[in-house]
């Protein structure tokens, strides 16, 4: 199988194309003996001649099929199912331009189709490439600001050895909150460079909502047990199809942006899903001093790390990357993410089909 970013050659060759062009080529050559058994008009053939080359240059990869099935359906329908049937006589008034204006016109559509799925695979690689520019920005923004602190830190207790106990646990409450965010740096970075890797395909698995929610609010409760958590779940049991461990990345980071970016002022945490339409609606809301308006258009960009300023001293606690993870896990689950103010706080809300669901239960 090919990757995204590869080339089209017109040479290219697999056996997965093979089948495809096999497929295609003969269901077309099929349905126009039957039409031409059913005494349609001649007419037909030349118009599922266009469509079958048109559907093999878009499910194959390079040049070679759709232009062999170009040369082949001009042939087949000009020799099986134009007049003079079962013959190609080039002295009949009409025919020659008949038969080269088929073959242009299957050449063109060919080259046109394959070309257009060249610029949207350039298209999608350059965006992979953006938003891993974007990734290696906001990383070293956010590992550089926590080593130097714990630097900072451990070099004052090992320079000050009579430092009151008092300080030196502060210090190392310090080195520990630093510490920890690191990690949860690297949990981000191997979340989204999983998301961004062409040959990795997301498994998605029908999975309870409130389990997985149950699960990600007992973690945050250790971390935070100083705040309150409210879940709300609906009655009946709703099975999510997704990635549980992926998805769970998600609410971990939102559920932590709303601690760090909520000034300080953030006591409350309301995490829920719901059903709503043919999707599932997770929410993040707090209660803290919600996001700045000249904030809100670059919160999934991966630029928000990089453009926003230090405020209060938690340069390293920004939203940046884990959003970046969020936007990325979302979109690779077919889901949107947003996010708005509310009258007191912030709201993250994303929703993930539930197509696979419907489709079971059908």
């Amino acid at each position: 199988m090919s990757t995204s970013g590869r080339k089209p050659h017109i040479l290219s060759f697999s056996w997965r194309d093979f089948a495809i062009f096999c497929s295609l080529f003969t269901s077309a050559v099929l349905l126009c003996i039957l039409l031409h058994k059913a005494k349609s008009s001649e007419g037909f053939a030349y118009s599922i001649s266009i469509l079958t080359v048109l559907l093999i240059s878009r499910f194959t990869t390079g040049y070679l099929y759709g232009t062999l099935a170009a040369v082949l359906s001009v042939v087949v329908t000009n020799y099986i199912f134009t007049y003079p049937y079962w013959a190609v006589d080039f002295t009949l008034s009409g025919y020659p331009l008949t038969f080269l204006t088929m073959l242009l016109v299957s050449l063109v559509t060919c080259t046109m189709t394959t070309k257009i799925k060249k610029q949207e695979n350039l298209r999608i690689e350059a965006a992979r490439e953006k938003m891993k520019a974007n990734l290696l920005r906001s990383v070293s923004h956010d590992i550089r600001t926590p080593l130097t602190s714990i630097i900072g830190s451990t070099s004052a207790m090992l320079e000050n050895p009579d430092l009151p106990e008092e300080d030196r646990m502060l210090l190392l409450g310090d080195v520990k909150d630093d510490a920890q965010w690191l990690i949860r740096v690297v949990e981000n970075l191997l979340s989204i460079t999983r998301m961004g890797d062409a040959t990795t395909r997301l498994v998605k698995n029908p999975e309870p909502a409130e389990e997985i929610l149950g699960a990600v609010t007992a973690k945050f409760r250790k971390r935070y047990p100083e705040l309150k958590v409210r879940v709300s779940v609906p009655e009946e049991l709703l099975f999510v199809p997704m990635d549980a461990v992926l998805i769970s990345q998600v609410l971990s980071n939102l559920m932590e942006n709303a601690v760090v970016h909520g000034g300080g002022h953030t006591t409350e945490i309301r995490v829920s899903v719901r059903r709503d339409g043919n999707d599932a609606l997770f929410a993040v809301e707090d209660n803290g001093d919600g996001i700045e308006q000249k904030v809100l258009p670059h919160l999934f960009d991966g630029t928000l790390a990089v453009s926003s300023s230090d405020t209060a001293g938690s340069s390293k606690r920004n939203m940046g990357l884990g959003l970046s993870v969020c936007q990325a896990i979302i979109h690779a689950h077919g889901g949107k993410i947003e996010a708005h103010n509310l009258m007191g706080g912030a709201e993250f809300a994303f929703r993930l089909p539930l197509e696979q669901e419907e489709e079971q239960n059908a």
